[in-house]
């Protein structure tokens, strides 16, 4: 799928000090994000601290260890917005891998804004007393699994692709959460995990006797970048300057993805979305580097042709600011119908009841994507 980020020159990137302290976001909010210690709980943290100097808005951040404990709340309404990734996004979207589960499906997922920074890469960390210095090398070592979090793995997955590996070529170690996974990587319980560069956990596993060794993404290499995005489409070569062992030098050649990205669904209101999207601008001055990675929220990097459709709440907010194209609505009205088909697909095999859930769902799901002229991915 098409993942570039418009350049937008002029004032409007600017945004503009706030003239009144004033909204209609409610005055008790609620967002889920990643693990405690996370870049996306940090950033999500100190977005709180902008509401409540600003606006007087108490923001409840509740951690969840992996994308359906982030998902859960934000489909029972308990939350208004998830701060996410690819998971709770694009892979909720699909209805792909945990969210293929007969209790989930595919998701009416829609963007409010994204983080794409690129001054971070989500990669895969390794122990620096183990001597990797490619992927390949991961062959035979200890690498986390996240249990209930598809979107860690098919990273992971990804990078082990990039390296010419797969699952079956390292010892799998399960963890049941984001944390928890670094934990092991810093008490030797395992040799590699995922993470953003600049996630706090990703720091103490440097700071730690065994060390942090991020291995490189060469993007000449041009079957293994292939092979990496086969796996996951949505990765694109990145150079990093901010994260744990890479601030301070010349960066870090690896990959990266828009992370967070701040969704509802189709059910979120209308005025809510957009006042979210008007106070996520409104705010950035405010927190800006408050927290690292924290500036890929700012307006000239928002990407309006992402892999997940925005909220037309959302929608009416970028209109106004001159950022919203006919090129970007397109895009957005057909992601839009690929959530339709894969929806319709869903009811039609739940009618249907099949023995083996799971392998139905996935060759259903692709049957769809194909027959609608959709790009077919998972």
């Amino acid at each position: 799928m098409k993942h570039t980020i418009g350049l937008i020159a002029g004032a409007v990137l600017l945004a503009a000090p706030l003239a009144a302290q004033e909204t209609s976001l409610p005055k008790q909010m609620s967002w889920t994000a990643y693990d405690t210690g996370s870049a996306g709980y940090n950033q999500a943290v100190a977005i709180g601290a902008a509401l409540q100097d600003t606006y007087g808005i108490n923001l409840r951040v509740l951690p969840g260890k992996n994308d359906v404990s982030r998902t859960e709340p934000l489909r029972q309404g308990r939350v208004e917005f998830s701060a996410t990734g690819v998971g709770g996004s694009f892979m909720a979207q699909e209805g792909a891998f945990d969210f293929g589960a007969e209790n989930w499906g595919p998701q009416p997922i829609r963007v409010i804004a994204a983080n794409n920074g690129g001054a971070i890469n989500l990669g895969v960390g390794v122990a620096g007393d183990l001597g990797i210095e490619e992927f390949s090398d991961l062959k035979g070592k200890r690498v986390a699994y996240i249990v209930g979090a598809p979107a860690l793995n098919v990273n992971t997955e990804a990078y082990l692709a990039y390296g010419g590996l797969t699952w079956d070529d390292v010892e799998v170690v399960e963890f049941g959460g984001f944390g928890a996974s670094w934990k092991g990587l810093i008490e030797g319980q395992v040799d590699a995990a995922f993470a953003s560069t600049n996630s706090g956990m990703a720091y103490e596993a440097a700071s730690s006797p065994r060390g942090l060794f991020w291995p490189p993404v060469d993007p000449e290499k041009a079957d293994a970048v292939a092979a990496m995005q086969a796996v996951a489409p949505f990765f694109v070569p990145n150079v990093a300057s901010v994260g744990a062992t890479i601030d301070g030098t010349d960066g870090y050649a690896g990959a990266g993805y828009a992370y967070p990205v701040l969704v509802g669904t189709d059910a979120t209101d209308e005025e809510l979305a957009y006042a979210m999207t008007k106070a996520m601008v409104d705010l950035y001055p405010s927190f800006e580097g408050k927290a690292p990675g924290i500036n890929g929220w700012a307006l000239d990097k928002q990407d309006m042709q992402w892999v997940a459709p925005y909220h037309d709440g959302a929608i009416r907010y970028y209109t106004e600011a001159g950022l919203w194209s006919d090129e970007a609505q397109a895009h957005n009205d057909n992601l839009i119908a690929r959530q339709q088909a894969l929806a319709t697909a869903w009811e039609e095999l739940k009618a249907e009841a099949p023995e083996n859930w799971e392998e139905a769902w996935a060759e259903k799901r692709r049957e769809a994507l194909a027959a609608g002229g959709f790009e077919v991915v998972f």
